[in-house]
């Protein structure tokens, strides 16, 4: 394969459908970290998340913006991790870089575009990654542009081994 996916494995707990958009949007826009417990659940049920979990050396959540952890008061990919993997999380070593746009309202090219440097190891920590296997956690994949420029980063930063976990994947378009 010429361009390989930067991660080595994604593993998704369930289609962005019934009734996960609002129970996601009740969690993520609402102000509503509790229900990362329950979401957790669903995840943990997933085959091979459990496994990809016991086998991280380090679990990253999706780092967001510092406009929308103002607004939300939470970062979800971090509420999410910090339950799925309490001993290994660490939400400080993969930062955003700058404010941007909201994903969710853009074309895949225009993501593309928007992400362009989006995503940096934190300097004095960055070591932490080096010839470890990551997890990273998000909690909405559409084209997956996020969650591969983040393990870019990390793969840069000689991550041996990435694997994604997501809580709810839309339909690719057709």
């Amino acid at each position: 394969m010429s361009n390989p996916p930067p991660v080595d494995a994604c593993h998704v707990a369930c289609t962005y459908a019934w009734p996960w958009p609002e129970r996601i949007a009740e969690f993520k826009f609402r102000g509503n970290p509790g229900l990362a417990t329950p979401l957790v659940t669903l995840l943990q049920s997933s085959p091979w998340v459990e496994a990809a979990i016991e086998q991280a050396d380090i679990v990253l959540p999706m780092p967001l913006t510092n406009a929308r952890m103002r607004e939300r008061g939470f970062n979800q990919a971090h509420e999410l991790a910090k339950r799925l993997a309490p001993a290994t999380h660490d939400p400080g070593i993969l930062l955003r870089t700058r404010d941007a746009p909201a994903q969710s309202e853009l074309s895949r090219a225009q993501r593309l575009r928007n992400l362009q440097g989006m995503f940096a190891l934190e300097p004095l920590r960055a070591g932490a990654v080096r010839d470890r296997r990551v997890v990273l956690v998000d909690d909405v994949m559409t084209t997956g542009v996020s969650v591969f420029t983040a393990a870019e980063v990390l793969r840069r930063g000689g991550a041996a081994h990435i694997t994604a976990i997501v809580l709810a994947r839309t339909d690719p378009p057709a």
